[in-house]
């Protein structure tokens, strides 16, 4: 390594095996790609201690009422704020179970706005008009490990007693030092130098598809593989609504069609409906008093 990049973040280093990039032809520059690529999941697998131990604080609080906060600037943010959008239609949690903060508001979610990574305040700002408390979890999503913006928001998030964890790529860094869980997948440099949307961004992504889904298969909205909490939205959803039921309760293509109308589309319903034996109304009084949790509300209703 040159000595002048020591003190450079590894995420911001020049790549050796990539130096002569611009002069390659196009099949090897994506086969070198290829080859960085494969580097991520190793790098993620050295992490996953870290990153269960995460999961576990983060469900904790969860049960107990709080919520999950993902906080980032640019690809970070813009990849907390994806993965918290996802969880109400792949789990039927409400859209305010998991939230994704990103510097610069929703804005920066389709204009670069990276000017507002560099403050650390806006970050607190952030937090405290979400109203994250106590009971909340925080994790803070930076693959250089050192944006303002996001560790001001879980050094707050931590000061005021909520369970914070980090996502990053650069070990020892500054956010590994202020959030209770630390989870570093050391993917190395770039292809393209500093373009942090490659390696590390792929990292993050697989990270927060394992905090997300595993808090969600904790939680109980996930039966086996199946997604049993699924919100049956467009004709692609409707039907894998209709083979779940087909699946769980060994029922034929007319009997899951029909079960899914008398529940009004929603599988969750529909599912209490026929293990129970229970009306639409009882089903989803039950299901609102468990917070949807199928396996909970049968057995409230007597039937597990």
């Amino acid at each position: 390594m040159d000595p002048k990049e020591e003190h450079i973040p590894v995420t911001e280093q020049e790549n050796p095996r990539t130096r002569r990039l611009s002069e390659l032809p196009t099949l090897e520059i994506v086969c070198l790609m290829n080859q960085e690529d494969a580097r991520v999941a190793e790098a993620v697998r050295h992490a996953l201690p870290d990153v269960a131990r995460a999961i576990d604080r983060i469900v904790e609080r969860l049960l107990a009422g709080g919520k999950l906060f993902y906080v980032g600037t640019g690809t970070s943010g813009r990849l907390g704020v994806l993965d918290a959008a996802e969880c109400p239609p792949t789990f039927g949690v409400p859209p305010d179970l998991v939230q994704g903060i990103i510097a610069g508001g929703y804005e920066a979610l389709y204009r670069a706005v990276e000017a507002s990574e560099d403050d650390k305040e806006a970050g607190v700002r952030d937090i405290q008009s979400r109203g994250v408390s106590e009971r909340d979890a925080v994790v803070g999503i930076a693959a250089s490990g050192r944006t303002p913006y996001t560790i001001g928001a879980v050094e707050h998030a931590r000061s005021i007693g909520a369970f914070t964890a980090a996502v990053t790529c650069v070990p020892g860094s500054p956010i590994t030092r202020v959030a209770e869980v630390p989870i570093v997948a050391v993917v190395g440099p770039e292809v393209v130098a500093g373009s942090t949307r490659l390696k590390a961004g792929t990292a993050q992504k697989m990270i927060l598809n394992m905090i997300s889904t595993v808090a969600m298969i904790r939680l109980g909205y996930v039966k086996g593989n199946r997604m049993t909490n699924l919100q049956p939205r467009n004709t692609k959803l409707r039907a894998r609504a209709e083979r779940i039921l087909r699946a769980e309760l060994g029922l034929n293509e007319e009997q899951a069609r029909t079960a899914l109308e008398r529940a009004g589309g929603d599988l969750r319903t529909a599912l209490v409906m026929c293990k129970t034996g229970r009306t639409r109304a009882e089903a989803e009084r039950a299901l609102r008093a468990v917070q949807w949790r199928i396996h909970e509300a049968v057995r409230l209703l007597g039937a597990d």
